[in-house]
């Protein structure tokens, strides 16, 4: 397995100092490295993987250096608007390095919602003309940089490291924040879920959400059928609950959210909130400030008024 702070380290040297991206589950101990690193580098956890091209974008056309953006396969979908209308080389040609964790990689047991998107990763990198190396364990990270940082900048295009299971050694914070929240969140799911009616239906965000409104229905002995687990398409639970609600006026729907999920596609709660004549329509979002179910980044949920 590859050590995170020795692959930071050749990233560094190979002149890689700008950051940017969402956490991801298979990449989180390299990510855990580069936030406990955060004063050498430029890091920005971004709301979604599109944003953190476009960031890598600008850096790019001020600095002349190459970026890094790291994302869950998951996320390809939010990046081909921008590395196909904007760095492609028909536009402005911007080289960047993208770190993709591989969810769902044939073969390899996984959630469900990981299996299409794994199985098709290699083949959306390939529709979308973007060059990329598989990343392992077995995997010289010297010569997979090399090869990576080359490939972009004589290109002048992203270049991609699809990064598998099991690549990265555990990383431990050099100082550990432990936060002191009074109520957890499944203590709240919980709550809110005891306060609901029978037939009022609940939308939960994508994450450990999803899995403790079914835990606590098979708890409590009762039914799924009115429950909704956005198990994937993370930033888009308000919308799937909203498109019910409107159908549905005789019934409340709840949807359960996580700060991470609504600020991923944060126009949506726009959209939402112009729906003057939906009534039945309640979003409740979990604040933690964190990105919990990929290893607890930080999200900028307590720096904004989600309520206005």
């Amino acid at each position: 397995m590859i050590r995170p702070a020795y692959f930071f380290d050749l990233l560094q040297k190979a002149g890689i100092v700008f950051f940017s991206g969402v956490p991801d589950s298979l990449l989180k101990n390299f990510c855990d490295c580069i936030e406990d690193n955060a004063r050498s580098v430029k890091h920005i956890i971004c709301a979604n993987e599109g944003t953190a091209v476009s960031l890598a974008v600008g850096y790019n056309l001020a600095t002349g250096k190459l970026p890094m953006i790291y994302l869950q396969n998951s996320g390809l979908g939010n990046i081909i608007n921008p590395v196909l209308s904007i760095a492609d080389n028909k536009v402005y040609s911007i080289p960047m390095i993208l770190l993709i964790g591989w969810r769902g990689e044939p073969d390899v047991k996984d959630e469900p919602q990981h299996i299409s998107q794994g199985a098709l990763s290699e083949a959306l990198l390939n529709a979308i003309q973007i060059p990329y190396l598989i990343l392992d364990e077995t995997q010289d990270p010297v010569k997979a940089i090399n090869q990576a940082v080359n490939i972009a900048n004589e290109r002048s295009k992203p270049f991609a490291l699809l990064v598998r299971d099991k690549t990265f050694e555990k990383y431990v914070f050099a100082e550990i924040e432990k936060n002191s929240f009074e109520l957890k969140r499944e203590d709240a799911v919980k709550i809110i879920m005891d306060q609901l009616g029978s037939d009022d239906i609940i939308v939960s965000t994508t994450g450990k959400t999803c899995r403790e409104v079914f835990e606590y229905r098979e708890f409590l002995q009762q039914s799924h059928e009115q429950d909704f687990l956005t198990v994937g398409a993370m930033g888009h639970a308000s919308s799937i609950a909203m498109g019910i609600a409107m159908e549905k006026p005789q019934k409340n729907v709840y949807c359960f959210d996580g700060d991470g999920s609504v600020i991923m596609h944060m126009g949506s709660m726009a959209i939402n909130g112009s729906m003057k004549n939906v009534y039945n329509f309640k979003h409740i979002v979990i604040n933690n400030g964190a990105h919990d179910s990929v290893g607890g980044q930080a999200t900028v949920g307590f720096d904004i008024d989600l309520t206005a």
